[in-house]
């Protein structure tokens, strides 16, 4: 049987062609009635639009290529899940790519085989030349959680990391810890640098400094590793408190100053993370943790690749505000009125 075109939908419903391409085109302007009619028509003569001929035409493949690196931080997957049901609800669809920081400008040749109308990059970074080559395709890129030095023409969503850190920074000098130390996720990456940085001038308000530090690379075994070297010593030497910068960290150190080294929290430690994931909240945990907002990065990226699709200048950052969330895993060492 010869294939059905849209030209038979369109006299089985006796409407134009134009009609029924509006109809199967994602976010286009058809009427109820109109749209009831092609889609009765296309049913009957068994009718499947064509996403490959319709590209061709519109010189649109409606896909956006996802750049992930980093799906076992429980952040992630909650964001993947998320921007895909919403660039969905514009007529999107998403082609993801998993890689790491190393791969990130080989992996970039395959996905412009796929005719991308977009990028978003998700805890990976970019480079000058990566950037260079997108811009030369007209193919705009929203990196998401991250910003990166050689990529000036590039929008970025992020949230206040500056701001989370601080407000750490400030609520562990206030409520008594005078020995504070912090858990570094990979040090290149503009997340680490900004959250460390506000940790120490909210501590420097008060007249402290970080007490120690040690380095997690935002890996769970790396974070177990370096929470054995930070509080494995004499109790004189450990830390009062210690902010992780991220949460995926922070339960793998909770996990190691329970069970292996037998530390109470928060009455030997107090142990405050960055994130705010689901399971930060969980009863074994109860983590204190700075909130980033997954919903109104991922809407605001959303908006950016709109925007930028449709012709608007590249090279914005949205920074969104933060909170801390305080919760059983932190407490004051003296009392204090400032206890919520």
């Amino acid at each position: 049987m010869a294939s059905v075109t849209s030209l038979d939908v369109a006299r089985l419903a006796q409407v134009s062609q134009s009609a029924v391409s509006r109809t199967f085109t994602p976010g286009a302007s058809v009427s109820d009635a109109t749209r009831v009619k092609v889609e009765e028509a296309a049913r009957k003569l068994g009718y499947r639009p064509n996403a490959i001929a319709r590209t061709l035409i519109t010189r649109r493949s409606r896909i956006i290529g996802v750049v992930m690196s980093y799906l076992e931080n429980q952040f992630y997957p909650v964001v993947l899940e998320k921007l895909s049901q919403r660039l969905q609800r514009d007529g999107y669809h998403v082609l993801l790519f998993i890689t790491d920081s190393r791969q990130t400008d080989a992996v970039l040749a395959e996905i412009l085989q796929y005719q991308v109308d977009g990028m978003v990059m998700a805890s990976t970074s970019m480079s000058s030349a990566l950037a260079l080559r997108c811009e030369e395709a007209g193919i705009p890129v929203v990196l998401f959680n991250r910003v990166s030095a050689g990529s000036e023409n590039t929008s970025s969503v992020t949230t206040d990391n500056y701001q989370g850190g601080l407000l750490v920074g400030q609520y562990l000098a206030r409520t008594g810890h005078r020995r504070v130390a912090y858990i570094a996720g990979l040090e290149d990456t503009s997340t680490n640098q900004q959250r460390e940085r506000g940790l120490r001038d909210g501590l420097a308000e008060s007249g402290q400094k970080v007490f120690t530090r040690a380095v997690g690379n935002y890996d769970f075994e790396d974070a177990k590793a370096a929470a054995r070297s930070l509080f494995a010593v004499k109790a004189a030497q450990r830390p009062d408190a210690v902010f992780v910068a991220n949460d995926h960290m922070a339960i793998a150190v909770m996990d190691t100053l329970r069970i292996e080294l037998g530390l109470r929290i928060p009455q030997d430690v107090s142990v405050v993370g960055f994130d705010d994931v689901k399971q930060a909240s969980w009863g074994s945990y109860q983590l204190s943790s700075v909130v980033q907002d997954a919903d109104a990065m991922i809407e605001a990226t959303a908006g950016l690749l709109m925007e930028e699709m449709d012709g608007a200048n590249q090279n914005r950052a949205v920074v969104l505000p933060t909170r801390l969330v305080l919760r059983a895993s932190s407490a004051p060492r003296t009392p204090t009125k400032d206890r919520k």
